[in-house]
Parts: C-alpha cells; sequence; structure tokens
C-alpha cells in the first residue's frame, strides 16, 4: 500500500509541476477575461479576422517547459502586415491556397504580450481545444494582457 501511495504522489507533484495558466487580463481594471488551464506541451491560439481581406489569421502557442512559445501561424493569402520572414520557420502548403509557418518556435519574451484586441468583425479570440473565448467582445480595443503563469 506504501508503494502505491508513493506513486499516487509522484505522478500528482509531476502533473501539477506541469501545469500553468493561461490568463487574459484587462490592463487598465486588471478584470480577468479569460482563464485556461494549460498542461505542459499543450497549445493554443490567437485568432483573428484580417481586418482588409476578412479572412481568419492564426498564431499559435505552447507551453514548453514554461514558457511561452510561438510554434506556428496561419495565414490563408500574402495580404497586408501577414507574410514569412526567412529564417524565422518554414512556409508550407495549408493546401487550400494558404499557408503555414511552422518551426517558429520563437519563446514569448516574459511569457506575456499585449494585444489591442480590434472591435467588429476582426474577433480576436483565444482557442484552446473545443473552448473559444473573444477578446474583442469583452474589452474592444482595450490593452489586454495575454499571459502564461504558474509553472
Amino acid at each position: 500500500m506504501g508503494g502505491g501511495l508513493c506513486a499516487l504522489l509522484l505522478s500528482f507533484c509531476a502533473t501539477v509541476a506541469q501545469s500553468g495558466s493561461l490568463t487574459a487580463t484587462h490592463v487598465d481594471t486588471d478584470r480577468i477575461l479569460a482563464v485556461f488551464d494549460v498542461p505542459e506541451g499543450a497549445g493554443w491560439c490567437v485568432l483573428w479576422h484580417h481586418s482588409v481581406q476578412g479572412f481568419e489569421v492564426a498564431d499559435c502557442y505552447e507551453n514548453r517547459d514554461g514558457r511561452m512559445v510561438l510554434v506556428r501561424s496561419h495565414q490563408p493569402d500574402f495580404a497586408a502586415g501577414l507574410g514569412h520572414i526567412p529564417g524565422r520557420g518554414a512556409q508550407t502548403s495549408d493546401g487550400h491556397g494558404g499557408y503555414w509557418i511552422e518551426g517558429i518556435d520563437e519563446p514569448v519574451r516574459g511569457n506575456a504580450y499585449i494585444l489591442r484586441p480590434g472591435a467588429g468583425f476582426v474577433d480576436h479570440r483565444i482557442r484552446m481545444g473545443g473552448t473559444e473565448v473573444s477578446l474583442s467582445a469583452l474589452a474592444p480595443r482595450a490593452r489586454v494582457r495575454i499571459a502564461l503563469t504558474g509553472n
């Protein structure tokens, strides 16, 4: 019985040590807009609609050893402000006329950044698994801090 309890405790400690939280906070009011449990190796995407072309763009991140890392980006077109920067990941076709930039593997400085969600159809969102939260609906044009914490 002692060995089973010890194994259970080790498993619990490993799970706790690998767990983090992704939090979106309104900078001016400190109001928490969204919180996601992000275990080690789990990922999420920040999505929005391009302000000129209207198609959806996605920047996807992972929790890697407690660090927020930009892993890849999906861009359906070479519209204004988009495009692959040589030496920063590899561009591959998405099979539908757009492209993925894979293998960016860029840690986000300080595990956080400020986003100013666009209003209306731009609709900045965070998606993790089957859950999606619209930052544009909760804090349009406000400064929102997106941070990975707790590791």
